[in-house]
């Protein structure tokens, strides 16, 4: 029996095109430091503590920590001086970047139903980012407001997609098997890689990400639409 839903956010309950966002983020974000440090320098750190983040496998140490770690030793500053920037950057600018997403009604009407239906439900987002960066995400989606029983961020997650460990510790928080789980997103590499550890997945249409490596058994798949469908009705997946 299936007990809960796990439910990736960009591009699955928030349709975008994540390359096209990460994108602009970053356009924006650079010269909104470089009185502090040269944007240049600035991005190099910003992607290469990101990429020592998401190789981490230290389960007693935040992906928050580690990133600030790597970061600061690469720009040689100390976190007072660049951190109240970015986080005006991400009260003042973030939220403009909503223009970049489509967000759609059936976000909601599907967490809705997920409640309604009994299921444990998390937003399985990849914790790379600040909170607060996600909850105008999910804000966007308008599912902010909506029962969630757990919403993976980066200052108390301790690890990332694809890692097997980061879903192992999103059923722990829930409290239930991993074979109790489905898995809902729309990357065929770090959202269906679920299925691993037992997982049952659904590959949700519209922004499918593949990188063409590594490939995972998909179990159900379909549009938000047919997802809602198939919820509403316990089929499929959810049969």
């Amino acid at each position: 029996m299936k007990k809960a839903l796990l439910f990736d956010l960009d591009g699955t309950l928030l349709p975008m095109d994540t390359h096209a966002f990460v994108e602009q983020y970053t356009r924006e974000l650079a010269p909104k430091v470089a009185h502090i440090v040269d944007p240049e320098t600035f991005l190099q750190a910003l992607f290469e503590a990101t990429a020592v983040m998401m190789k981490n496998t230290e389960a007693e140490r935040t992906n928050e920590a580690i990133f600030t770690e790597a970061f600061l030793a690469r720009t040689g500053l100390e976190k007072e001086d660049i951190w109240p920037t970015l986080d005006i950057f991400y009260e003042e600018t973030f939220p403009q970047f909503k223009t970049l997403t489509e967000p759609t009604s059936l976000a909601a009407k599907v967490i809705q139903k997920a409640y309604e239906k009994g299921y444990k439900i998390a937003i399985a987002t990849n914790p790379v980012f600040p909170k607060v960066a996600i909850w105008h995400r999910l804000k966007w989606a308008g599912i902010d407001k909506l029962p969630l029983d757990h919403v993976t961020v980066y200052e108390e997650s301790t690890f990332t997609k694809p890692h097997l460990t980061y879903y192992e510790m999103i059923a722990k928080e829930l409290d239930v098997d991993p074979s109790q789980c489905v898995m809902i997103g729309n990357d065929k590499q770090e959202d269906m890689v679920a299925e691993k550890i037992g997982m049952r997945t659904f590959l949700v249409h519209g922004n499918v990400i593949d990188r063409g490596t590594a490939t995972y058994q998909i179990d159900d798949e379909g549009t938000l639409e047919e997802l809602y469908e198939k919820l509403s009705t316990d089929s499929g997946v959810f049969a």
